[in-house]
């Protein structure tokens, strides 16, 4: 058998009833999450994430194959929204990060990857000492409860955001666009490989394509992602305090010079 890790899990190993994991409550961030500037995000999550952070689309590794994703930071191994290996307090954390150290995922037997997904957990998070999740008869105890249902959700709403990445790009509604941003103190930094929608192109679509969106629920989406394009003024900010705090001495004035460049790549 032969497990495919999801980005960011390292040693994966299949959850049996009988293993202990670290509680909940001594758990710190994964490592993903601390030097990362982007992280997935599904279309359930759209609307809540979208009040803090930019959500744009990357490309996949075939096609118009599309993800929705959070934009973190300004560099690559950036997350200007965990501080102490915290995340920001009050700030949404995707269900990427929370689901972790489990998460489910298809494996491969005799060389065939098998449909079904199976519930996995990272090795180094069992302990022998560990919080149990079944009971002695290996009835599920309320803390695996919650966290079942959160994956449970979180892969069903894989399926919906591929299929809604897929309408995009058959509409052809996706377009290349940069972030760039100029500091007074750190130099200038720019963002690139990001989609967004072209609300032009929206005008042009047949009834039936744009019936299909509203029935879907991608239209509501669409604008949300489009409203949260804003928050890059405030990664900007972030990004400015950021390096005030890393410069030996103070230098006012150290916010973007520009806001976000929205000009297409």
């Amino acid at each position: 058998m032969r497990i495919t890790p999801p980005y960011g899990y390292r040693d994966l190993t299949p959850l049996l009833k009988t293993h202990r994991v670290v509680p909940a409550a001594n758990r710190t961030l994964p490592a993903f999450a601390l030097a990362t500037n982007a992280l997935p995000v599904t279309m359930a999550e759209i609307p809540v994430a979208g009040h803090y952070y930019p959500i744009v689309f990357s490309a996949g590794s075939a096609p118009n194959l599309f993800n929705p994703v959070a934009i973190l930071g300004m560099s690559g191994a950036e997350n200007l929204f965990v501080k102490d290996g915290n995340w920001a307090a009050g700030a949404y954390v995707p269900a990427y990060v929370r689901r972790y150290p489990f998460c489910m995922t298809r494996v491969t037997m005799d060389d065939v990857s098998q449909e079904q997904r199976i519930v996995c957990v990272e090795a180094d998070q069992l302990r022998e000492d560990g919080e149990a999740l079944f009971d002695m008869t290996g009835q599920p105890l309320p803390v695996w409860t919650e966290t079942d249902q959160l994956l449970q959700e979180f892969e069903a709403d894989l399926d919906r955001t591929a299929e809604m990445c897929s309408i995009l790009a058959d509409y052809k509604l996706l377009e290349p666009f940069t972030m760039q941003a100029n500091f007074k103190v750190g130099g200038s930094f720019s963002l690139d490989g990001m989609f967004r929608v072209d609300e032009k192109r929206i005008e042009l679509l047949s009834a039936g394509e744009l019936k299909n969106l509203i029935k879907k629920g991608i239209l509501g989406r669409i604008y949300q992602h489009l409203g949260s394009l804003t928050n890059f003024n405030r990664l900007t900010d972030l990004k400015g305090l950021a390096l005030l705090a890393s410069t030996p001495a103070p230098v006012a004035g150290a916010a973007a010079e520009t806001v976000p460049d929205s000009t297409p790549a």
